[in-house]
């Protein structure tokens, strides 16, 4: 017998529009009786019909109700007239892994549960994002319509009778208003895995660990831990205590689940102590990435790809494919467009938000690029990519035959250092720091700000420019305004100022520090000495303390 569609009468909720990834808000948001569900619906009718009779993919990383909204997605596809969903075994699959599936399996887009680097648990956060069939998240036309949708959404669709097994792998059958609806489960791992193995080398890199290299890769209790354990353990020889966390959690195991200096001090911790050679972490979701050297040598998202492009050649893919490109986003320090320069590959500065790489990679002028806030990745998928970052720095560790350190030192001395630190101010009241950034836009704006010089200590950074960034899509044509306010001096130095897309409540401050040094003698100076006078100018312009009160960071990279 037939199982039943039913439309269900809702009415909108206010504030359900997407930021730089997806919809994300508190648990007890999401909780709300039909919340989810009006979201949902949204982003299936925004698919303008494509979803008819065609593949959707669903994941997620494991947070609290991704369990429960996995079988509403579900549900709500088969009564939205998708033919095949494609879903991970108890519903995970990283973001990483979701693009590669919709790319593999040609699928019509995919529906990722996940918060990133949010906190999870019941009092943590939730969220939702859509990605298209090129296996990017959606472009802002895409994620626009779907927020107009909600504020005048009437009905959801939903088969509520559908109960499909999602803990077992593969493929059940139903028939809902006699047409055929199929529920694929997949091992979370496995199409992932084949990808990679086709981009490295991994029998290069399972002889460096066999020649002596401890790692250690702390999964966050995120989404990657059974990933890790499958492919560093089971593929490539690591001993079983090379992954640690790698039980994913609904909680995190009661941590936020970033890769930063700050909420990943255990993995940083045991760096220190010398008896590793390697070691990476993983945020909640897979799409994000840490790396250290031994006894902590840090390396900054900016600068690992920016070392990655530099030796692109070590890894079998771009031997075979060439560099077509590089990119970062606006904030991430400027080290990779000196590889660029030097090395003659075209390179773009695009605003923070991986859909602005894809169009790019679509057009097949960009090969590798990444962002200051931990994301590194090529065109080998639409999102960024944790777990391939990891597997590009030991392919380079393994044919250059040098530790991580000399391989930045070797770096530094070639092109020079940028010295990069972030400052994040978490939580801060909307009012105060939306002021900040009107008061920041108007300054800039006035065209006799350039030439203003603002000294600490014996520093003085006189403006050589100043705007509000705005970026036009060399492919589409599309404009991206108020993307961050950028004051850049004459000595290449810039000081960066946006509010992050990726928080849940109130706002979230970043302030971006970047200073080009040249000078091998001063290559091995500390980041946070060199850069202090620096921090003090933007801190002063900005009057970021006196407006909003922060005194401190939250965090710093």
């Amino acid at each position: 017998m037939p199982l039943r569609c039913i439309a269900v009468q809702t009415k909108p909720f206010e504030g359900q529009k997407p930021g730089t990834s997806g919809l994300r808000k508190p648990v007890t948001v999401f909780k709300q009786p039909q919340y989810t569900e009006n979201f949902v619906q949204a982003t299936l009718s925004a698919m303008d019909g494509e979803q008819e009779g065609a593949t959707l993919i669903v994941g997620g990383d494991g947070r609290f109700l991704m369990k429960d909204v996995s079988l509403k997605i579900v549900q709500m596809a088969a009564a939205n007239k998708v033919q095949k969903v494609i879903i991970g075994q108890n519903g995970l699959l990283s973001t990483p892994a979701v693009s590669c599936i919709i790319r593999k399996y040609q699928a019509a887009g995919g529906i990722i549960m996940t918060a990133s680097h949010n906190p999870g648990g019941p009092s943590g956060d939730f969220g939702i994002k859509f990605n298209t069939s090129n296996g990017g998240p959606a472009p802002e036309s895409i994620t626009n319509k779907i927020f107009q949708l909600t504020t005048k959404i009437a009905e959801y669709y939903t088969c509520p009778d559908l109960k499909p097994d999602l803990k077992t792998v593969g493929v059940q059958e139903f028939d809902v208003d006699n047409r055929n609806f199929t529920v694929q489960v997949v091992d979370s791992v496995e199409d992932y895995l084949q990808m990679v193995n086709e981009i490295f080398d991994f029998g290069s890199i399972r002889q460096l660990l066999s020649d002596g290299l401890k790692i250690v890769i702390n999964a966050m209790h995120g989404v990657m831990g059974p990933y890790a354990k499958r492919i560093f353990c089971e593929e490539l020889g690591a001993p079983e205590d090379s992954c640690i966390n790698c039980e994913p959690k609904e909680d995190f195991g009661g941590h936020h689940p970033d890769p930063n200096l700050t909420y990943a001090s255990d993995l940083v911790d045991l760096m220190k102590q010398g008896i590793h050679g390697f070691g990476a972490a993983f945020d909640g979701d897979g799409d994000r990435n840490m790396i250290l050297g031994k006894n902590g040598f840090f390396v900054t998202p900016s600068d690992s790809v920016a070392v990655i492009g530099a030796n692109a050649k070590c890894i079998p893919y771009f031997q075979k494919t060439g560099v077509k490109g590089l990119a970062r986003s606006m904030p991430t320090a400027g080290a990779l467009d000196r590889v660029a320069n030097i090395e003659g590959f075209e390179l773009f500065e695009v605003p923070t938000g991986w859909k602005f790489f894809g169009n790019l990679m679509d057009a097949d002028r960009l090969s590798l690029c990444g962002e200051e806030s931990f994301g590194t990745g090529s065109d080998h998928i639409r999102e960024k990519d944790g777990l391939w970052a990891v597997l590009a720095w030991l392919s380079i560790l393994a044919a250059r035959k040098q530790s991580v350190k000399e391989i930045l030192n070797d770096f530094w001395t070639k092109y020079g250092r940028n010295f990069f630190t972030r400052y994040d101010y978490e939580n801060v009241e909307a009012e105060p720091a939306n002021q900040m950034m009107s008061n920041l836009r108007q300054m800039v704006a006035d065209s006799g700000y350039i030439g203003k010089e603002y000294s600490h200590g014996d520093k003085t950074y006189k403006v050589a420019k100043a705007d509000d960034f705005c970026y036009t899509d060399p492919i589409d044509s599309s404009v991206s305004q108020k993307q961050g306010v950028r004051i850049i001096f004459e000595d290449g130095s810039r000081v960066i100022f946006r509010l992050s897309g990726t928080g849940s409540v109130g706002a979230t401050v970043r302030m971006y520090i970047d200073s080009f040094e040249s000078d091998t003698a001063k290559l091995q100076l500390d980041a946070q000495v060199v850069l202090k006078p620096l921090v003090e100018t933007a801190l002063q312009l900005s009057q970021l303390r006196e407006l909003t009160g922060r005194q401190e960071p939250t965090v710093i990279t």
